[in-house]
């Protein structure tokens, strides 16, 4: 890859498909002791995180267990 005289580079289509670089993805450079680091910017939270308390709180997993097994 080379850099252009406005400073712009192309990503290769297979990187940008492996990474889901698609267009309009953010992306920062991070200063590393071996370079530069291309990362994808992301504002999405882990999908663990976004169920995370869904169903509330309150309750004992033993007791509802329990319950639905009708003792």
């Amino acid at each position: 890859m080379r850099i252009s005289e406005r400073g712009k580079i192309t990503i290769p289509r297979e990187l940008r498909d492996r990474y889901g670089l698609n267009g309009n993805v953010e992306v920062e450079l991070v200063p590393t002791e071996e370079g530069l680091l291309l990362r994808k910017k992301t504002a999405a939270r882990h999908p663990v995180d976004r169920v995370y308390g869904i169903l509330g709180t309150g309750g004992n997993t033993d007791e509802y267990i329990e319950a639905i097994r009708g003792r």
